[in-house]
C-alpha cells in the first residue's frame, strides 16, 4: 500500500513556486498597465472637458460682447477695469433706444438690456469670468473697444482660456 502512494505522488504533476511567483508577476504587470491605461482616458477626458467648458464661456461672452458693441454708438467702460461696460444705440428708426450694461460679479458675465429705459431684460453670458483686472478688462480708445476676457476653472483638473479682441462701433 506504501507503495502504492508513492506511485501516485510521482505521476502527479504541479506548478513550482517559481512558476506561481512568475504568473502572479505577469498578471500583475498586465492589471497594472489595464489600470493605468483606464485611469490616463478618464483623466484626458476630464482635462478636455474643462478646457472645453472655459473656452465655450469664453467664446459666447465675445460673441455677446462683439455683436453689441459693433451696434454700440456710446461706449463707456468703467475706469479701472471696464466692467460695468455701458452700450448704447439709437436704431435706424430713430426712435427706439438700446442699452446694454455688462457686469461682472462672483465670476458671472451679466447682460443688461433695455429698450427704451423699460425692464430690463438679465441673461448671464458667461461663468466662470475670472474678476483680476489683469485677466479681464476693457479699454475704448481711438475709436476702438479692445477686451481681454479670461476662463478659469479651478479643480482637480484647471483650466483657463484667455481672448483679446478688438471692435470697432458703428458711427453715430
Amino acid at each position: 500500500m506504501f507503495h502504492r502512494l508513492k506511485l501516485i505522488n510521482k505521476n502527479q504533476r504541479g506548478f513550482t513556486l517559481i512558476e506561481l511567483v512568475v504568473a502572479i508577476t505577469i498578471t500583475a504587470l498586465i492589471v497594472g498597465g489595464v489600470t493605468t491605461a483606464i485611469f490616463q482616458v478618464f483623466d484626458v477626458n476630464g482635462r478636455s472637458t474643462t478646457r472645453m467648458t472655459a473656452v465655450k464661456q469664453v467664446e459666447n461672452a465675445v460673441y455677446w460682447i462683439s455683436r453689441d458693441a459693433k451696434m454700440a454708438q456710446d461706449v463707456q467702460p468703467d475706469e479701472d477695469s471696464g466692467f460695468p461696460l455701458n452700450l448704447t444705440w439709437v436704431e435706424w428708426d430713430n426712435n427706439t433706444v438700446h442699452q446694454i450694461t455688462y457686469t461682472l460679479e462672483n465670476g458671472e458675465l451679466e447682460r443688461n438690456h433695455y429698450i427704451d429705459d423699460g425692464e430690463p431684460t438679465e441673461t448671464v453670458v458667461a461663468r466662470h469670468i475670472d474678476p483680476d483686472p489683469a485677466m479681464t478688462n476693457c479699454q475704448f480708445g481711438g475709436g476702438v473697444l479692445t477686451f481681454e476676457l479670461t476662463a478659469t476653472l479651478g479643480g482637480f483638473r484647471p483650466a483657463s482660456e484667455t481672448r483679446v479682441c478688438e471692435v470697432i462701433p458703428r458711427p453715430d
